[in-house]
């Protein structure tokens, strides 16, 4: 990939693609195209067909989704399915008739059994059931990566997929209603300083474990696959760490100074004990994260400071 390339970022305003564009630009990369979902409907066979047809992209970044948290997922079952359907087979098509040299797709630990054995191999997608309540999102993520892979096998693309665990970092969402663990957090920590109260709920025990990645160590992590990787199996990207809940609101609380207590309402549901990806064969590529858990959350807490 020349620093000249013709390089697509799809889903460029959103988390991910975020990153990987801010990547991209600190590395010099000069010709990105970049288009809003106003401007261009990925679910939309026909303008992904003109896109494709009229800029001729040499690279793809795959990130652009419709994501939401689990009452999201669990509520707008047909709509996640559908429409990441869409999005997917759109680019992924349009790049082997269009001749990209190489395409990304990013997808998702949900993908994984319910039941899987930890660290969650890449081995181990479709030895089980999955989670119900996201099972249309990573049915559509699963799908993806089929697609990377039967274009590989048909036709000699070079399409690559890979699965990050849980992420965080500039652009995330912080609406308590649909967010992820880290966000959520963050602002039930913060309004309680902010309010001067005495203490914050956090639901569950606290017990379970989960594994977080900055997103600029993923966007990191995408451009050196997109490098360095060439192979049908799709490629767990995580930080191989993992931290407590319980662990994880304690350091929020110390960095952002909040001096009352944290604590947990049991009666609410944990979720998985333990969620946790082998990454042994990324790392094994010579690539590793790169921003600590504390650090990442100092960048982030002191972001969302500044935004208010």
């Amino acid at each position: 990939m020349e620093k000249s390339s013709k390089i697509f970022v799809a889903g460029h305003r959103g988390m991910v693609g975020s990153a990987i564009v801010r990547k991209l630009q600190a590395e010099k990369y000069t010709n990105l195209v970049l288009r809003t979902s106003t401007d261009l409907d990925l679910r939309n066979q026909l303008q992904v067909e003109n896109f494709f047809s009229e800029e001729k992209p040499e690279y793809v970044f795959l990130a652009a989704a419709k994501v939401g948290g689990i009452l999201a997922n669990n509520t707008y079952r047909a709509d996640f399915l559908y429409e990441n359907l869409m999005i997917e087979s759109n680019v992924i098509h349009q790049s082997y008739v269009h001749g990209v040299k190489k395409l990304l797709f990013l997808g998702s630990s949900c993908i994984y059994p319910k039941m899987a054995p930890q660290p969650l191999k890449e081995e181990y997608l479709l030895s089980g059931y999955l989670e119900e309540t996201n099972e249309p999102y990573a049915i559509a993520k699963i799908a993806g990566i089929k697609l990377c892979e039967n274009y590989r096998r048909q036709y000699g693309c070079d399409f690559i997929s890979a699965m990050p665990c849980n992420l965080y970092g500039p652009n995330d969402n912080y609406d308590l209603q649909n967010s992820h663990v880290i966000p959520a957090l963050i602002r039930k920590i913060k309004s309680a300083k902010d309010g001067n109260a005495e203490t914050v709920e956090v639901w569950g025990t606290g017990n379970p474990l989960r594994e977080f990645l900055h997103v600029d160590d993923l966007a990191s992590a995408s451009i050196y696959l997109i490098k360095n990787y060439s192979e049908e199996q799709f490629i767990n990207v995580g930080s191989s760490e993992e931290i407590s809940i319980a662990e994880l609101a304690k350091l929020i609380k110390e960095i952002i100074g909040y001096k009352g207590t944290v604590v947990f309402d049991t009666s609410k549901p944990d979720g998985t004990p333990r969620k946790v990806m082998n990454s042994a064969k990324l790392k094994s590529l010579g690539w590793k994260p790169q921003i600590s858990l504390s650090e990442g959350l100092k960048r982030v807490i002191s972001l969302e400071q500044l935004l208010g």
